[in-house]
């Protein structure tokens, strides 16, 4: 049996093994990994990390992009645990936009000052892949100031299905029409075990990695999502860091890692999970991401999904950017879970923090300093 001095001297060891590390740039190993998350003084952590921020990024400046995340139909096939968003066919509330209506949606939201329209939708089998592509166009040709930052890798396979071709001619299409960017909803967790429990018919991590290393090897650039709180453990946390950074040592091609927490208000999960993931747990993930993700360039603080006070202390555990402003949003409203604010206050809220505001783009490019 391990008496208390050996387990402190064991815990000091990796502690020192850690922050030499870090000094020194080296990439954390998993059993590193697993103390960052299970074992590590929060408060080290954000030393840690705040460190690794500023040799990335000099200085004090913290984007943010003014975007907005409507949806083009709530109809789906998949039926994820997690989700209160998604209804079936036939449903009372259950919606599609044509093309025009999500068209016109988009004008809208350009006039409040939108830059990057997030568009997703639930998996609706009726909808061909001229749909999608007719939005990317539309998009592209009417707002040109405005970057198409649609559809996640769950949909694009699902546009690969339902016209029978490849998911490289789906991607090479959805490029030729004009998009450049995909966002990185729908990971959740990316181990075996995780998404067979809460999301089966999404299939394996394989099934979203893929669909982002072919969008990288077609020139698109994307971000990395991971959804936590809920039946994961930390090897399934693991498996998911270690999967990003071993794609993102192969094609270079994620700008940014975005962790939340799961919400499960009206969701199938509510009864199984009925509290919300802490905000203590919250800045662990934000400072592992940091230190473990050692070849994504950014690290996005969510003020959205977990406040917007958590979101300014996520700051100095090794955030560089602060999301979007999210004009429109409605997966989390549907489960309860509303957070709105402006660009101003996006600007005022970065300020506080003790950082400088600059606006950017979806490809981190800075616009202007607020």
């Amino acid at each position: 049996m391990c008496s208390e001095s050996s387990v402190l001297n064991s815990d000091a060891t990796a502690h020192d093994a850690i922050a030499g590390a870090v000094a020194q740039g080296r990439r954390l190993t998993r059993g590193q990994g697993r103390f960052l998350l299970e074992e590590a003084e929060l408060l080290d952590l954000a030393g840690w990390a705040a460190a690794v921020r500023q040799r990335l990024h000099p200085g004090k400046t913290v984007t943010f992009v003014l975007d907005a995340n409507p949806n083009y139909t709530n109809i789906c096939k998949t039926d994820c645990l997690f989700c209160a968003f998604y209804r079936k066919p036939g449903d009372r509330d259950a919606y599609t936009l044509s093309v025009e209506e999500v068209l016109a949606r988009v004008g809208r939201l350009r006039e409040t000052g939108m830059t990057t329209v997030l568009l997703q939708g639930g998996h609706n089998e009726l909808l061909p892949l001229e749909y999608y592509l007719d939005i990317v166009r539309g998009i592209t040709e009417r707002y040109p100031d405005v970057t198409p930052h649609c559809f996640t890798a769950s949909e694009i396979r699902l546009m690969a299905e339902v016209s029978g071709k490849s998911l490289q001619k789906v991607v090479q299409a959805l490029y030729e029409a004009g998009q450049r960017t995909l966002p990185g909803g729908g990971a959740e967790v990316l181990s075996e075990r995780v998404r067979r429990k809460i999301a089966r018919k999404k299939g394996g991590p394989e099934t979203w990695l893929e669909v982002h290393e072919i969008a990288h090897q077609a020139g698109m650039r994307s971000t990395a999502t991971l959804m936590y709180g809920h039946v994961e453990t930390t090897e399934d946390l693991l498996d998911h860091f270690d999967v990003i950074r071993d794609l993102q040592d192969r094609t270079g091609g994620f700008t940014a890692f975005i962790p939340w927490s799961f919400k499960p208000g009206n969701t199938p999960l509510e009864k199984a999970i009925p509290r919300h993931a802490t905000s203590a747990r919250y800045l662990r993930m934000m400072a592992v991401s940091r230190l473990y993700l050692d070849n994504v360039d950014h690290i996005q603080a969510s003020w959205f999904s977990e406040g917007k006070k958590t979101g300014q202390i996520a700051l100095r555990f090794g955030a560089d950017d602060f999301g979007g402003t999210l004009l429109e949003e409605n997966v989390h409203r549907a489960a309860d879970f509303v957070n709105t604010s402006t660009a101003a206050e996006v600007a005022q809220l970065i300020r506080e923090a003790g950082f400088e505001p600059a606006q950017r783009t979806t490809l981190y490019e800075i616009i202007k300093k607020w």
